[in-house]
């Protein structure tokens, strides 16, 4: 039996530039993967090649055993949900309607909503914390409430699989935390498959079971946390001086930036 999902040698970007090259990378079902690397390295771009947004040069994307491209969107937009880094709406929605509107891909053409999707949609919003917010227009929230309310939308489509593109990107601690824990919980309980962008190191050796390094637009390395968030590794791709131990509660690792690292080595 192959993986739940799996990328074949994926090439592509933005116009005639490249900026993903021959990438390959299975999802096994329930795992919680973390997509790490510096800017430019390819990882937004990836998950953009990877759920329709952007059109690959050349490979392929598999779901569950069938190529993507065979698959309609809303039959697509039923098993998986895109989070992105975006959050920008254009018009003032309320946020009760953003999050329906991740209840589209369950219903027929011209078919209103029935009391479960406003259930599933209410829950969401209460899951997220945002339920307080429902009445509020989109473009009136702040960026970390926008963000949650995304999220809460996303997960309204009831996806077993979910991409999150830096969705703690615009959060506090406490939140970023709270969207995490969440997730895991999501992930745990309900064997939800997430593949998610995060630039926090640290955040991404506490939450994600296995971290995919990328750099230039290929991947670097990927395993265990403990594996891939190495001194070595992190100076090669990173070009940074750390210091890496181990987190006194979880035992994770633990990346500690040393300041002044880079002009010290650009001397």
């Amino acid at each position: 039996m192959g993986a739940f999902f799996s990328i074949e040698n994926i090439s592509g970007g933005y116009g005639d530039v490249p900026v993903v090259n021959d990438v390959s990378l299975s999802l096994e079902k329930g795992e919680f993967v973390g997509l790490i690397g510096p800017n430019g390295s390819g990882k937004s771009t990836l998950l953009r090649l990877v759920t329709h947004v952007l059109v690959p040069d050349k490979g392929r994307t598999v779901l569950a055993g069938r190529d993507i491209r065979t698959m309609p969107r809303k039959e697509f937009a039923r098993q998986v949900a895109f989070v992105s880094q975006d959050t920008t709406i254009n018009f003032s929605y309320k946020v009760r309607e953003i999050v329906l509107m991740g209840r589209i891909p369950h219903l027929g053409q011209l078919e209103l909503e029935t009391k479960k999707d406003f259930a599933i949609a209410e829950s969401a919003l209460k899951l997220t914390g945002t339920l307080h917010l429902k009445d509020k227009e989109i473009d009136s929230l702040s960026a970390g409430e926008r963000q949650c309310v995304i999220i809460a939308k996303a997960l309204a489509q009831e996806p077993s699989l979910l991409f999150l593109d830096e969705p703690t990107s615009h959060l506090d601690i406490g939140h970023q935390i709270k969207i995490l824990d969440l997730l895991k919980k999501l992930n745990q309980e309900n064997n939800l498959t997430i593949a998610i962008v995060l630039h926090d190191l640290n955040l991404a050796s506490e939450y994600c079971d296995r971290l995919v390094l990328l750099d230039k637009g290929t991947i670097v390395t990927q395993g265990a946390p403990e594996a891939v968030l190495t001194y070595p590794n992190i100076e090669t791709v990173y070009n940074t001086v750390v210091v890496v131990d181990k987190n006194r509660v979880s035992g994770k690792p633990n990346v500690v930036l040393v300041a002044g690292s880079q002009l010290c080595r650009q001397k």
